[in-house]
């Protein structure tokens, strides 16, 4: 079973990320004081710590995860070609829309660093609300495949 390993947050565009315990996930809004709750496609980010160090890994640094600017930090799931599929965490419930491909940023972070997270889509998942409640770190995560409807 995988776990919430950490929350961030941003209240603006390239603004710090903020540590969160626990938040409140709505439909509406996604992650409670994240500026990016609102957008339709990507509304959580989500990032799986042995992706994030196999990249670390490839470029031999030490860049902390934080520096991604995702939502979400789990582990031991394997997120790669997963569009339409389901992570549930604690309650709440979010749908995979796809990649979060890296971007520019990531060069600021660290050089290599968005080449070094795009294979096999370490750079992580975006995600919609489905169902919201509360997430706190230390939470159940699950991955979920959809249902297939038969004739």
């Amino acid at each position: 079973m995988s776990t919430l390993l950490d929350i961030l947050v941003r209240d603006a565009s390239r603004a710090p990320m903020q540590h969160r315990d626990e938040v409140e996930v709505s439909p509406q809004a996604g992650l409670e004081g994240d500026y990016r709750g609102t957008r339709e496609s990507r509304q959580v980010t989500v990032v799986v710590q042995e992706a994030w160090e196999a990249a670390l890994k490839d470029l031999g640094k030490d860049v902390p995860w934080s520096a991604r600017r995702a939502n979400l930090l789990v582990d031991d799931l394997n997120l790669d070609n997963t569009s339409g599929q389901t992570l549930h965490i604690g309650d709440v419930i979010l749908r995979i829309t796809g990649e979060t491909t890296p971007c520019p940023r990531m060069e600021e972070a660290c050089a290599g660093l968005q080449n070094a997270l795009a294979p096999e889509w370490r750079g992580g998942v975006s995600c919609t609300v489905v169902e919201g409640g509360k997430i706190k770190v230390g939470d159940s995560v699950r991955l979920e495949a959809p249902v297939l409807q038969t004739a």
